[in-house]
């Protein structure tokens, strides 16, 4: 036998589960931890108690370590960080961020000459003399990590690459980051990406190296992979160099999983938690990537992530003034001790949706005296809010599929006028599950020159390296396959106009390829 496992862990409760192809043979919830790997400690012992350990090929994980790092400023380091441009340079990527994050990384900040121009062309040479002088100032400081950007580099990568051979060469110690390998088109976003990047890379060698003994402590000695933010996965060796790619793997899992669980590719997914629900587009089987600038805790950037909404709603959420007010105030957490079906004093949607005929969770009879016109104004309230987020996440007029997952995901089932919802089974541990069905990815998202060349032919190169890319992060190559593309003409540019191409493909680990081959049927 070959298992899958999937964990991922979420604010309130870390999932597991184990899937044997697409079937999910054990599944568990445990509740998450301050340091998040004793709570993932105890869903593997309690999966573990169903299947063994030697018949477990792989381990996949969606952690929260990173994001809650950046969240609360936590387990960061200080950064330099160095921009390749022409000096004077009178705007910096710290701008506008939260107070409590830029104490803790600093603004060391260091400008050399150099850069490319928007069609690629040197803006400048680079100032390599002027630029071991900056690393003379970055080793005096005793600065460990380095954030490194050049003007246009997603166009031309060439100057930020021979500056972190430089760098590296004058700081041996130090961990370089650039920020082409890191974000998108969008100077200041980048930055901010790639500065992010490099102040979680100490935290990013400890997270690493306790979820490997976790993992060998339940005696698996499977590979185990991290769950990123596009719906693939990562190796812990890239994931000590990117863990900024695995900040939004929670709501990635949840599609995924509605995905494999439904059978459907296509659709809007609604992830109902304990204080929110996230709602995103699934498309081919995979989250809808954000296309512009997302505020990560308090700080713009522009790396992949998906395009999540989050609704103030969850089983959690308060309902008060007779129903006319749902959230978006939530005890969230606490919901077992506070909400009426536990024995508490506060009427919350999980209390409103029993009462109206959800199924049964905790005890029903004591959200029994709920008076009928309370229940039904606030399910009325309920009902509107997610049909005006479906249209909002909607690309078109057109009917889709509407995929409800999470542990909340029962209670919308006695929410009148959403009878057309789909609600898998297992739904509760679709993250978990969406996890366990990750497959290894390879992106390129590059603007190209058209001097001398076609379209046709930079889109035929870009999707060749995107596969071949997919088939190095562990993709089979015989079942890897292109499943987004993107080309946006640039015609204000010089020499015959240019284009930006941005090119996805994905396929099944060659170690699980004979449980993926049936799924992906």
């Amino acid at each position: 036998m070959s298992l899958r496992i999937g964990v991922d862990v979420g604010g309130t409760n870390t999932d597991a589960a184990v899937l044997d192809g697409s079937r999910v043979v054990a599944s568990t919830k445990s509740p998450t931890t301050p340091d998040v790997t004793s709570g993932i400690l105890a869903a593997l012992t309690e999966v573990l108690r169903e299947v063994d350990a030697p018949d477990v090929s792989s381990v996949f994980i969606g952690t929260t370590h990173f994001i809650n790092a950046i969240a609360q400023a936590r387990g960061l380091e200080p950064v330099a960080f160095v921009r390749l441009a022409t000096p004077p340079q009178s705007m910096f990527p710290h701008n506008g961020w939260p107070e409590h994050l830029r104490s803790v990384v600093g603004e060391h900040i260091f400008v050399c000459a150099g850069g490319s121009q928007f069609d690629g062309r040197l803006l400048s040479d680079l100032d390599e003399p002027g630029l071991r002088a900056i690393a003379a100032q970055i080793r005096s400081a005793g600065l460990r990590r380095v954030a490194l950007s050049s003007v246009f580099s997603s166009v031309n990568p060439e100057p930020e690459d021979r500056a972190a051979v430089i760098l590296a060469e004058e700081l041996p110690d130090a961990t370089i980051t650039k920020s082409a390998d890191v974000g998108r088109v969008g100077l200041l976003e980048r930055e901010n990406a790639t500065i992010l990047n490099a102040a979680l890379l100490g935290l990013a060698e400890n997270v690493v190296d306790g979820l490997e003994k976790v993992v060998a402590g339940v005696g698996i000695a499977a590979p185990v992979l991290l769950s990123q933010n596009d719906g693939t996965v990562m190796s812990l060796d890239r994931a000590r160099a990117y863990p900024i790619f695995t900040i939004a793997s929670g709501p990635t899992n949840s599609m995924r999983g509605a995905a494999l669980l439904t059978g459907l590719q296509d659709g809007v997914v609604v992830d109902v938690g304990g204080t929110t629900s996230d709602i995103g587009l699934l498309q081919n089987g995979f989250p809808r990537e954000s296309t512009v600038a997302m505020s990560l805790a308090g700080v713009r950037s522009n790396f992949r992530i998906p395009d999540v909404f989050s609704l103030a709603l969850g089983g959690g959420t308060i309902v008060s003034d007779a129903g006319a007010v749902v959230g978006p105030e939530s005890v969230g957490y606490r919901i077992t001790e506070e909400a009426l079906v536990f024995g508490g004093s506060t009427v919350t949607f999980t209390d409103v949706a029993v009462a109206a005929g959800a199924p049964e969770v905790g005890e029903a009879a004591r959200a029994a005296g709920i008076d009928l016109a309370t229940i039904e104004q606030a399910l009325a309230v309920v009902r509107d809010r997610l049909v005006h987020a479906v249209e909002r996440t909607k690309l078109s007029e057109d009917a889709v599929p509407v995929i409800v997952v999470g542990g909340g995901a029962p209670l919308l089932k006695a929410v009148p006028g959403l009878e057309d919802l789909v609600i898998p089974d297992q739904a509760g541990v679709a993250n978990a599950v969406g996890a366990a069905f990750a497959e290894a990815g390879g992106e390129v998202d590059r603007t190209y020159s058209l001097a001398t060349r076609t379209r046709a032919e930079v889109l035929a190169e870009a999707e060749e390296e995107a596969c071949r890319l997919a088939v190095e992060a562990g993709a089979d190559p015989d079942l890897v396959r292109v499943i987004d593309v993107e080309d946006v003409p640039l015609t204000h540019l010089p020499g015959g106009g240019a284009v930006h191409v941005r090119i996805k493909a994905v396929g099944p680990f060659t170690a699980t390829k004979s449980e993926l081959e049936g799924a992906l049927a």
